[in-house]
């Protein structure tokens, strides 16, 4: 049976076999543990499919060593911060309609001036945060 499910509180995973399996409502940073131990079966290959609103800038960095990831604003405006290996950054500003690659293993954080929405495509298996 097909059933309405909202993303951004049930974040899609897209495993091996072209399967797409809704995940349990997203509680905050813990959650992502979780998500990993669930798909473990699934490994680099699978990807998290996730939106989120926000209303204020990031207060941590991430990355995710197995896998780009693909960020896609669908409202507002979000300025993804990248931070390259040689230590140097790179900013790029997307508004509703474009998106920009965070590359495999590379830093990233983004700064929000409002509110913004993006999607998120992201190889969730390995996902490192620091603090900013």
């Amino acid at each position: 049976m097909t059933k309405r499910l909202s993303l951004e509180r049930f974040p899609l995973h897209l495993g091996l076999g072209s399967r797409a399996v809704p995940q349990p409502e997203f509680t905050g940073m813990e959650w992502f543990a979780d998500y990993v131990e669930r798909n473990a079966a699934d490994g680099r290959e699978a990807r998290l499919v996730s939106l989120y609103s926000f209303s204020e800038s990031w207060t941590s960095w991430e990355r995710h060593p197995l896998g780009d990831e693909a960020v896609i604003c669908t409202a507002g405006e979000i300025t993804l911060i990248q931070e390259l290996p040689d230590g140097t950054t790179e900013s790029v500003a997307l508004r509703a309609g474009d998106y920009a690659i965070n590359p495999r293993g590379v830093w990233h954080t983004a700064d929000v001036a409002g509110r913004a929405t993006a999607l998120f495509i992201t190889a969730g298996v390995g996902t490192e945060h620091r603090l900013r």
